[in-house]
């Protein structure tokens, strides 16, 4: 491997899955919007309220793969630097996995042929991906206190296993998936207001996810949602 590549700014290296996520966050608040708007000029007598709901139908529809699209055009627009990021991912999944194997021997040490009870441990690969996967969604849990969050963060990467990239893009992953289930539920949804409501909570953890693309080293602190 080369000379290491000058990482940009994490709003720079991911500008154009944030733009993404930003452009739905306002359309999943022009869909809700007309939802309420629409009850809101119904007169106060009526009961029966005629409300499309095709815009948030066609929200859930395209979402995942806007979102995916500009994720792609962020990795073409710095070649370079996703290379490196695909070979430090190279080098942490090594070590949680040499971590992993040392843990299964000692418990296979203590119960025998890798058992815990009736249960078989899980290989090495399969506790290094989840334990990124646990490392992002606690990141996630932390935000409520962003001091606390990027605290946590120092944590995880001090001992080499997790790359501060590597746990804040798996965080902003986790948010945009839920922010896609979110709108897929609102889609189905046959209450039009239930509906409305869905797209505003998957509007905010849109917003969560730009944040967390937001994030550069926690030296740097906690950036501000592009």
């Amino acid at each position: 491997m080369g000379a290491p590549i000058e990482a940009p700014a994490r709003r720079r290296r991911h500008a154009r899955l944030i733009a993404a996520a930003t452009e739905l966050i306002a359309e999943c608040a022009t869909a809700a919007g007309a939802v309420f708007g629409r009850i809101a000029q119904a007169p106060p007598g009526r009961r029966d309220v005629t409300v499309g709901r095709w815009p948030i139908a066609a929200l859930a529809a395209g979402a995942p793969a806007r979102l995916e699209a500009g994720r792609d055009q962020d990795d073409e627009r710095w070649p370079a630097r996703a290379a490196q990021e695909r070979e430090e991912g190279r080098t942490t999944f090594e070590r949680r996995c040499a971590l992993a194997e040392a843990e299964n021997g000692l418990l296979g040490a203590e119960f025998g042929d890798g058992q815990v009870g009736a249960v078989a441990a899980v290989t090495a690969p399969q506790a290094a991906a989840m334990g990124l996967a646990g490392a992002g969604a606690d990141f996630l849990d932390a935000l409520a206190e962003p001091e606390g969050a990027l605290e946590l963060l120092a944590r995880l990467t001090g001992g080499g296993e997790f790359t501060a990239g590597e746990v804040l893009d798996d965080a902003t992953d986790t948010a945009i998936v839920v922010a896609c289930l979110m709108l897929r539920d609102a889609a189905g949804e046959q209450d039009p207001s239930a509906a409305a409501l869905g797209c505003l909570a998957a509007a905010r953890q849109l917003a969560l996810a730009v944040t967390v693309a937001s994030t550069d080293d926690p030296a740097h602190g906690l950036a501000a949602a592009a």
